[in-house]
């Protein structure tokens, strides 16, 4: 697909462009010829992903919350051709760490870009979640199914303010016209991970490079589908100007299904690590089972993952390397 004649010397908001899927699709963004703002409150992002973004000129950093109003943080005069709503601590630790925050990003945030992107009449994609599905019960998942979510769990202040979202969305795509966009991410990986956020691909990869005992969860067999980053913002761009994905949901991801104790195998491989495998309780609603049914981003989209785990976890692990001391 040519974006560079849909995107180019346009304008974009992306909220959470500091973090790990943010600021590939802002590189991504600037690749293909257009402006970005980039609005951050720095709770989980890092400045330094941003570090190629800076010095191509095309990006302004903005230091913000993006639970508040967009005037509180935005200039009045902003022109921007739309906006990617991505801010949100994604990771057990991030949002274990910031649960107010969380739905507050989720909840008022949503309604916020909502009302403004309704206001200045152009697209909003807000990045919705696999966790949506709770700990499910159909398997795949496919974007029909309500899911199977504990409301008053330790995960709910992410899973149940990303529904949360999804419906501000939603309603304001029914009652208000706007141009909505909802995706619903699945495991994503790659370079920019936040070595400490606890998920599995950056605990186990920093585990191997320091010859550390390796954990896993549980008996191990339960199951992530994970899909390189690259793939990831191909699936967010195409969304986003597909005029038949507006108001839809849409799951994004890789159906490439594999247990923890597999994945944790694989990496052992490659980074020739000799350290034992250590089991350890599995923690409060982390899901059983999860990959994404995507029949419906192959036909709307037009895409499927191209990276194959073997190659985007390479990718992934020369970066580790500049990273794990």
């Amino acid at each position: 697909m040519d974006f560079s004649s849909l995107l180019s010397h346009k304008h974009f908001l992306v909220t959470g462009g500091a973090g790990f899927i943010g600021s590939h699709l802002v590189d991504r963004l600037i690749k293909e010829g257009a402006q970005v703002t980039v609005v951050d409150n720095f709770i989980t992002g890092n400045r330094d992903n941003l570090a190629e973004a800076i010095q191509s000129g095309q990006m302004t950093l903005v230091e913000g919350d993006v639970s508040q109003p967009v005037n509180t943080y935005l200039p009045n005069d902003l022109v921007v051709d739309g906006i990617f709503h991505l801010a949100s601590p994604a990771s057990p630790k991030g949002y274990g760490n910031h649960p107010v925050e969380t739905y507050q990003v989720n909840g008022f945030g949503t309604h916020y870009l909502a009302a403004f992107a309704c206001e200045k009449q152009i697209p909003l994609l807000y990045t919705s979640t696999s966790e949506s599905y709770g700990d499910p019960l159909e398997h795949p998942q496919k974007e029909t199914y309500w899911g199977n979510v504990n409301p008053i769990g330790i995960r709910a202040c992410y899973d149940e303010s990303k529904r949360f979202g999804e419906m501000v969305m939603t309603t304001w795509a029914r009652e208000k016209q706007l141009d909505a966009h909802i995706v619903r991410i699945f495991n994503t990986y790659g370079p920019r991970m936040d070595l400490g956020d606890g998920r599995v691909v950056p605990e186990i990869l920093t585990q191997a490079l320091r010859n550390q005992s390796l954990t896993v969860y549980g008996t191990g067999n339960q199951t992530r589908s994970f899909c390189y980053v690259s793939d990831l913002v191909e699936f967010i761009l195409r969304d986003f100007v597909t005029p038949e994905a507006r108001g839809q949901v849409i799951n994004i991801g890789n159906p490439d299904e594999h247990t923890i104790l597999e994945f944790t195998e694989t990496i052992k491989a490659m980074t020739e690590c000799s350290s034992e495998i250590i089991y350890k309780p599995l923690p409060s609603d982390d899901p059983t089972r999860r990959k994404p049914d995507i029949t419906k981003a192959k036909a709307l989209l037009e895409y499927e993952p191209q990276v194959s785990l073997d190659n985007g976890l390479a990718l992934t692990i020369n970066w580790f390397k500049t990273q794990v001391v």
